[in-house]
C-alpha cells in the first residue's frame, strides 16, 4: 500500500468512526429529550380543609349558597349548563387538587349532568407558562382528570365528561404576572 492509499484509508476510518459517533450521540439526546416528568398520582384529587373556629354553620352550606339553583329542564339540556355555574374552576400553582372553594360548582355540574345523562362536556385542563411543555401538558391532564373524578364521584355517567389538556397552549391571560398565571391554572367545562 502506498503512502496515498494508506493516508486515505485512515481518512475514511477516521470518518466513519466520526461519524458512529455523532450518530450514538445525537440519538442518545433523542431518546433523553422524549423522555417525561413522572406526576404523583398518589396525591388526592380533591383538598380537604376543616375549618376551624366555625360559629355552627358549617362551610358546605355557606359555599352552597354562593351558587345560584340548578334548575333541568330536559328539552333544554344546553341552556341548564348555563344557569348559573361557572365554566372554569382554578387551581394553585404546582397542583392538581380541587379546591374546597370550587366543590359548589361541581355539586351543580353533577346534579345537572345526573338529571341531563345525554350531556357531555370536555373537561379542558391548562397550566400557565411556566415549566416544559411536555410538563404543562401532563400537569393540565391531570387537572381535567381530577375534575373528571370528582364528578364520576358525584353519580355523573364517565361517558359524559372528557379529560383534554392544553398545557399552556391557549393562556386565557397573556403576560408573565402572577395575576396572569393564576387566571391560565384552570380547568374549563366545555360543551362537546
Amino acid at each position: 500500500m502506498n503512502p496515498i492509499q494508506s493516508t486515505s484509508a485512515s481518512i475514511s476510518t477516521r470518518a466513519i468512526r466520526l461519524a458512529v459517533v455523532g450518530l450514538v450521540g445525537a440519538s442518545t439526546l433523542w431518546m433523553a429529550g422524549c423522555s417525561s416528568v413522572k406526576l404523583d398520582d398518589k396525591a388526592p384529587p380533591i383538598e380537604s380543609r376543616n375549618v376551624s373556629g366555625s360559629t355552627g354553620t358549617s362551610s358546605s352550606s355557606n359555599a352552597a349558597s354562593t351558587v345560584a339553583p340548578v334548575v333541568a329542564d330536559p328539552d333544554s339540556a344546553s341552556n341548564a349548563l348555563l344557569n348559573g355555574l361557572p365554566r372554569v374552576i382554578y387551581f394553585d400553582f404546582d397542583s392538581f387538587i380541587v379546591k374546597d372553594e370550587f366543590r359548589p360548582v361541581l355539586d351543580g355540574y353533577g346534579k345537572v349532568l345526573t338529571t341531563i345523562r345525554g350531556k357531555k362536556l370536555f373537561i379542558e385542563g391548562h397550566t400557565d407558562e411556566r415549566g416544559g411543555r411536555e410538563y404543562n401538558l401532563a400537569l393540565g391532564q391531570k387537572r381535567a382528570e381530577a375534575v373528571v373524578k370528582s364528578l364520576t364521584l358525584l353519580g355523573v355517567s364517565a361517558d359524559q365528561v372528557e379529560a383534554v389538556s392544553f398545557g399552556e397552549e391557549r393562556p386565557a391571560v397573556t403576560g408573565s404576572t402572577e395575576e396572569a398565571w393564576a387566571k391560565n391554572r384552570r380547568a374549563e367545562f366545555k360543551d362537546r
